[in-house]
């Protein structure tokens, strides 16, 4: 029964909710455990009440053992003892056994000092985090905004309605200004407005997206040109001071370390100086089929990822199509 009401209960959520998007109501959401593991002192703090929980453990264990290591000495000494020290020990045990009770409560307990500290950790962030809610909804015109990981059960959450980063942004920009110069902060804010129109329109967003996958494809073939050019100026550095080393040799009356080479070498080898032309004309034809395989690898994936993100869009707009239509047909279903 509490299972049927329950899903009646979460029906009407969807009803109201897919019937409000249809009349123009706009509904966000939040992931809080997102804000929070984003939220550097909270991770800080929250590092060092794990640690304290663990050492709590580490001395609940300590006197599980202690007591075990009583009541097994107990077990084994029990013939030999009379019944007023056999009652003696027990006690001793059940005490032991209570005031370990009593630490768990105290420690893990709904009222303990983990919950307490962590509560006293969470909420100044979780006022702030309201405070930014309400200047989100204001500014941007929000009629609802949920908490993903409440107790309320969201069956579904389109990505686009998340405002989880717009809460961020906002808590970590009183932060970022106090390290800022007035032009940074200049900048800083004309990004957050690029940032919030993007997020206000998910096509520009995706069109965002290819632009930077370009712009990233453009800057790797970029730098594997500079790497070709490198090695190129490297090679004509190389040869350069081979010859000069071998002019300077000659004119000293001495033998260089490549004369010497060439003449241990057989008659009918070839010459250093054209299997060194050979190589590095070889390497650089390698390059330039590498850097052209990869640049058709990139220009494919992004090709993929657009016909991809069309595709989730796509599907996207006739599932919202489908729940308008069915919310239109309940609301003109006659009333039995």
């Amino acid at each position: 029964m509490r299972k049927q009401i329950l899903f009646l209960f979460l029906a009407s959520i969807v009803a109201t909710t897919v019937h409000s998007q249809a009349k123009g109501t706009k509904v966000g959401y939040i992931d809080m455990e997102y804000i929070l593991q984003n939220v550097p002192n909270y991770n800080e703090a929250n590092i060092q009440l794990e640690q304290k929980a663990q050492k709590w453990k580490q001395e609940i264990e300590a006197k599980k053992i202690e007591i075990n290591k009583l009541r097994e000495t107990l077990n084994s000494e029990k013939p030999l003892l009379t019944k007023g020290l056999i009652e003696e020990r027990e006690s001793e045990i059940k005490f032991l056994e209570n005031e370990l009770l009593d630490f768990q409560q105290n420690r893990f307990g709904a009222n303990g000092a983990l919950m307490i500290q962590k509560s006293a950790l969470t909420k100044p962030i979780q006022d702030q985090v309201f405070t930014a809610i309400q200047d989100i909804a204001e500014a941007r015109n929000y009629d609802l905004i949920f908490d993903k990981s409440s107790d309320l059960t969201i069956l579904f959450a389109a990505k686009k309605f998340d405002i989880s980063d717009q809460v961020l942004r906002i808590l970590n920009r009183a932060e970022k200004r106090e390290k800022l110069t007035k032009k940074e902060i200049a900048d800083e804010e004309e990004l957050e407005r690029k940032q919030e129109a993007i997020d206000d329109n998910p096509a520009l967003a995706e069109k965002e997206k290819a632009l930077e996958e370009r712009k990233s494809v453009r800057e790797q073939l970029i730098a594997d040109r500079k790497l070709a050019q490198e090695a190129k100026k490297k090679e004509f550095e190389d040869r350069r001071a081979k010859i000069l080393a071998d002019r300077e040799a000659k004119k000293n009356g001495t033998v260089s370390a490549s004369d010497k080479k060439e003449d241990a070498k057989p008659i009918n080898s070839s010459s250093p100086a054209k299997d060194s032309k050979t190589t590095a004309a070889e390497e650089a034809i390698k390059k330039q089929a590498d850097a052209k395989a990869k640049t058709l690898e990139d220009r494919k994936k992004v090709l993929e990822d657009r016909k991809k993100a069309i595709e989730e869009k796509r599907l996207r707009t006739l599932q919202v199509r489908d729940s308008i239509k069915k919310a239109r047909e309940e609301k003109l279903k006659p009333k039995q």
